[in-house]
C-alpha cells in the first residue's frame, strides 16, 4: 500500500482532478452521472473521461453503467486507506496534533449537556425542500434542536405551493423567509452540529468550511419546484417532498445521540439520505 498511496497523493495533486474528488466526497454515497459532473464542474466530456479515469486507475472512484449513462462514487475505503496514512505517518499517530479542529467535542459528550444542536438544511433557492426541513425539524423536536435553512442562489420569495403545503400540514409560516448561505457563514453566525444539503445542485457547488466541523451529509431529492404539469400534479409533487423528507427527520430525531461515536452518527445521517426519495402524497 505504501506504493499506491504516494500514486494517490500524486494523483489528487492535480487541481481539476481533486475537484472531481471532492465533489463526489461531498455527494457520497451518490452515484453521479458524468453529465452532472462535467456541468457542475465546467469541464468538456472529454477532459473529464480524462480526469475520473485517472482517479480510477489509482482505486479512488468506482464507476457504474447505468443504461447509456456513467456513473461515478468513491471508493470509500480507498479514500479512508490514503487518509489513515497521512495520520498514521506523517502525524505518528497523534490527529490531535496535526489538525485539531477535526477533533471536537464528541456529540455524545454535547447531547448530555442542555445546549440545543443547531442544524442547517441547504438547497439552492430555499423555497421548498430545506423550508420543509426547517419547519418539520422546529415542529418535530424544537425542545433539542434548532433548526435553519438557506439557499446558494435563495428566490426572492417563497414557492406558493409549499407554504400551501406547510399550512395544511399545521406549520406556522410567518416565521419563515428565503435566506442566504452566507447569513450563517460570518462571524456571528451560529455553530453548526449539522449541516445537510436537500438538492443536488447544492451538494455540487463549493461552498466554504463551516466553523467546528459539523456532521455533514447529502440528502438530496427531486426539485418539486421543476414540475410541470397541472396544479394537483405539482402540488402532488411538494407533498411528496415534503412526505420524505418527514421520514428522515423522523429517522433523525430518532438516533441515539448521546450514545454514537462520530463515526457511527455519520454513517447513520448517510444512510437516512439513502432512504425513502419520496414520501406518501399525505
Amino acid at each position: 500500500m505504501e506504493i499506491l498511496i504516494p500514486n494517490r497523493l500524486s494523483i489528487l495533486g492535480h487541481p481539476q482532478r481533486l475537484a472531481v474528488f471532492r465533489l463526489l466526497m461531498r455527494r457520497y454515497p451518490d452515484r453521479v452521472p458524468a453529465t452532472e459532473l462535467a456541468q457542475a464542474l465546467g469541464l468538456k466530456p472529454n477532459t473529464l473521461s480524462t480526469y475520473v479515469n485517472a482517479l480510477m486507475h489509482a482505486g479512488l472512484l468506482t464507476q457504474e453503467r447505468v443504461g447509456t449513462s456513467l456513473r461515478y462514487a468513491i471508493h470509500m475505503e480507498a479514500a479512508r486507506e490514503t487518509i489513515d496514512y497521512l495520520i498514521i505517518d506523517c502525524c505518528r499517530g497523534r490527529p490531535e496534533i496535526c489538525s485539531p479542529d477535526l477533533y471536537p467535542t464528541p456529540l455524545g459528550e454535547t447531547a448530555m449537556s442542555a445546549r440545543k444542536f443547531n442544524v442547517l438544511f441547504i438547497c439552492t433557492g430555499n423555497s421548498a425542500r430545506s423550508i420543509f426541513a426547517e419547519s418539520i425539524l422546529r415542529d418535530m423536536a424544537g425542545d433539542r434542536f434548532v433548526a435553519y435553512s438557506a439557499g446558494t442562489k435563495p428566490r426572492s420569495e417563497l414557492n406558493p405551493f409549499s407554504l400551501q403545503v406547510l399550512e395544511q400540514k399545521g406549520h406556522d409560516v410567518s416565521v419563515l423567509r428565503s435566506k442566504n448561505i452566507s447569513e450563517f457563514q460570518g462571524s456571528g453566525a451560529p455553530k453548526f452540529d449539522f449541516v445537510f444539503t436537500v438538492c443536488n445542485q447544492a451538494a455540487n457547488e463549493e461552498c466554504p468550511s463551516w466553523q467546528g466541523q459539523p456532521v455533514t451529509a447529502h440528502w438530496g431529492l427531486p426539485d418539486p419546484v421543476k414540475v410541470e404539469g397541472s396544479d394537483a400534479e405539482k402540488n402532488l409533487a411538494f407533498h411528496q417532498a415534503y412526505g420524505a423528507l418527514r421520514n428522515r427527520m423522523t429517522g433523525f430525531t430518532n438516533l441515539p445521540m448521546a450514545s454514537l461515536d462520530r463515526m457511527s452518527l455519520q454513517k447513520a445521517v448517510d444512510d437516512l439520505g439513502q432512504s425513502q426519495k419520496e414520501g406518501p402524497a399525505t
